[in-house]
């Protein structure tokens, strides 16, 4: 009977223990309701309370705030949260959440995002830049001081309202204007640790330099201009009127302690301006020299004065960041002087043959020179600094694509390239940047380089040429920008031990 009692006690025991478990089991199976958090697509945990966390976020980051005057801080770029059903994982507190996201990453403002797209070119490739803003008219005021940079602001305001004028003997004005890259603003959350322009003159200069680091800057001392300015800093002077918009003009003046910026820009949108011109151009006059037997050998004579010509030219052309580019198209000109052709007499050099009469030739003065290309023509680069390197030579244009191009003195073909493609790019080395060019060697050990032809060069090293012959043709191959001619005049081999000189110097 005994046995039979304790048999049942212990049979009532286990169904005890049994049900308990049970019952403790069927609670911890019961779902529950929660957020689960991700960043950056990795989950960091489970929080109870979704509006506890943003809050928290919110109330803790009062640096960002006060930096920024704003009234809220939101969680980082990445960040996702959404409905979450459990049964027995671990919740998180709102803290440790926040904790978590503290360490990864940064938490985010309002403002705007502008996306600058740099489209793809045969030399560069694909490129967007992001700017962020809390107010998009700090981009907007930056974007309007950028070109204001490089246009005067009565053309400017004149081209927005349309009421420029009709150009009536000489001048410009601009038929359309636009950045070179696209350009998109919308409003999103902006990491609090990226750099966020406040300020709209901060945000010109990193339009304009590319970075907002500080740039070369250069005290004006007694005696400075912005010419010698210029020459110092490796820049021409329409440069360093870009690079410092207050000066309007090249005989701005100068008061000693002033700092002007004299770095290359390096602008994140660039400028294209559409432009028609009508400007009077300076035609260089050519020189002649005829023999005169009653001059002593090395001795000349000036006879007829030369005078430039100068012809009024109707243009379309199209100017990149403030600066022309090399080619320009001629719709018109007028001449308004004629040149006249400088000549000289020279002496002839006496020597006798055997029979008795006279024989020899003249001193060569270097003093018979024409022009490489046709009448009508711009000059769109001189020879002067020119983006930081020094350009030694002419950009002559005007005169067309397939212009010909003239020998200027006779002299003796040295070389030539005609591998490149009759169009280029800037930037491109083909041909030694050149493209298709001609070389020819002159009396007095001087040269010529004519560069960036069509590939159909009309004349072969060791050829004789004379003056005025057509040896190729105006093109825009090699580093090129557009159809043009690069005229250089070099002392000893060109870019081999040679020394380039001004080409005017033989002109004027």
């Amino acid at each position: 009977m005994k046995k039979e009692k304790l048999a049942s006690l212990v049979v009532i025991i286990i169904l005890t223990i049994g049900m308990i478990f049970t019952m403790g089991s069927r609670n911890n199976n019961n779902p529950k309701s929660v957020y689960e958090v991700f960043l950056d697509g990795e989950r960091i945990g489970l929080v109870d309370n979704k509006e506890s966390l943003l809050n928290m976020i919110n109330q803790e980051q009062q640096d960002i705030k006060d930096k920024y005057n704003v009234n809220k801080v939101y969680p980082p770029n990445g960040f996702h949260i959404e409905n979450y059903i459990t049964y027995n994982e671990k919740i998180s507190s709102a803290e440790e959440i926040y904790k978590k996201i503290q360490k990864q990453s940064d938490f985010t403002i309002e403002g705007y995002i502008i996306s600058i797209k740099k489209q793809k070119t045969e030399n560069e490739e694909e490129k967007t830049t992001k700017i962020y803003v809390l107010d998009d008219n700090v981009f907007k005021d930056a974007e309007k001081n950028l070109v204001l940079t490089f246009v005067d602001e009565d053309t400017y305001n004149a081209y927005m309202t349309n009421t420029q004028e009709e150009i009536k003997t000489t001048g410009s004005l601009i038929k359309h204007m636009e950045f070179a890259e696209t350009v998109t603003i919308k409003e999103g959350y902006i990491p609090s640790s990226d750099k966020i322009f406040t300020d709209s003159k901060e945000l010109t200069k990193y339009l304009l330099y590319g970075t907002t680091e500080q740039t070369s800057t250069y005290t004006v001392k007694q005696g400075d201009t912005l010419q010698s300015i210029a020459q110092a800093s490796k820049l021409n002077v329409r440069e360093l009127l870009i690079a410092n918009p207050e000066y309007r003009a090249e005989n701005a003046v100068l008061a000693i302690g002033d700092t002007v910026r004299n770095d290359i820009i390096n602008p994140i949108l660039n400028l294209y301006e559409e432009v028609k011109v009508i400007e009077d151009v300076e035609q260089a006059y050519t020189k002649t020299t005829i023999t005169d037997s009653s001059l002593a050998y090395g001795k000349s004579e000036v006879v007829q004065n030369g005078v430039t010509g100068i012809n009024r030219i109707t243009q379309e052309l199209r100017i990149i960041n403030g600066e022309r580019s090399q080619e320009t198209n001629v719709i018109a000109t007028q001449v308004i002087r004629e040149m006249v052709e400088e000549i000289t007499k020279v002496g002839q050099k006496q020597t006798y043959n055997w029979g008795g009469s006279r024989t020899g030739g003249y001193v060569d003065t270097g003093l018979d020179w024409g022009w490489p290309t046709n009448q009508g023509y711009i000059i769109t680069t001189d020879y002067e600094y020119r983006w930081g390197s020094f350009h030694n030579a002419l950009d002559i244009s005007g005169t067309g694509c397939g212009s010909p191009i003239y020998a200027t003195r006779p002299g003796t073909v040295v070389a030539t390239y005609t591998a490149c493609a009759n169009t280029g790019w800037y930037g491109s080395m083909c041909g030694g940047s050149y493209g298709n060019y001609v070389v020819i060697k002159h009396e007095n050990n001087f040269y010529t380089m004519n560069a960036h032809l069509y590939q159909n060069v009309q004349v072969s090293p060791g050829q004789t040429v004379q003056r005025g012959q057509v040896i190729g043709y105006m093109g825009s191959s090699g580093s090129s920008t557009g159809c043009h001619l690069h005229y250089g005049l070099s002392y000893g081999y060109p870019d081999n031990g040679g020394t380039w000189y001004n080409p005017w110097s033989m002109y004027r």
